[in-house]
């Protein structure tokens, strides 16, 4: 299962990058995300791993596959018979704008299912995390 979610943003992309990546500071922002911790590393590189929680889900540890440094990143989590890829990407869109696209790829013997089961709460959260960054990369850009 692929869900997407796109959104522009009035504010610079090196902000958007700045708030989006520190990942940590991500329950600030956004009601879809509980609590992220490192627990291996401490910032957006291949190899560093984080925990989250997020309500009406399982805790899940997800670890950084790709990085491209002010562009995007990619993260996967695996689970018994379930591996979700989250991309986030922040793209300039001219006029002080930035295009940011999120997209949750679910895969294996229990992808479909899971993704069937868990599609509104999913298409919920990646609009919350939208909204969320929005909401934080403009205030930070109009102050």
């Amino acid at each position: 299962m692929r869900f997407e979610h796109e959104a522009t943003i009035n504010a610079p992309a090196d902000l958007v990058w700045d708030v989006y990546s520190d990942v940590e500071r991500w329950p600030e922002w956004t009601d879809s995300i509980t609590r992220v911790q490192y627990v291996d590393g401490d910032t957006i590189t291949v190899g560093a791993r984080t925990r989250i929680e997020q309500p009406k889900l399982p805790k899940a540890e997800w670890e950084i596959t790709e990085v491209e440094p002010g562009h995007s990143w990619t993260w996967a989590s695996k689970a018994p018979g379930i591996k979700t890829i989250a991309v986030h990407e922040v793209t300039p869109a001219g006029s002080g704008q930035t295009r940011v696209r999120s997209e949750i790829v679910q895969s294996g013997p229990l992808g479909a299912i899971f993704g069937r089961l868990y599609a509104k709460l999913t298409r919920t959260y990646l609009a919350m995390e939208a909204a969320g960054l929005k909401a934080r990369s403009e205030a930070r850009a109009s102050a």
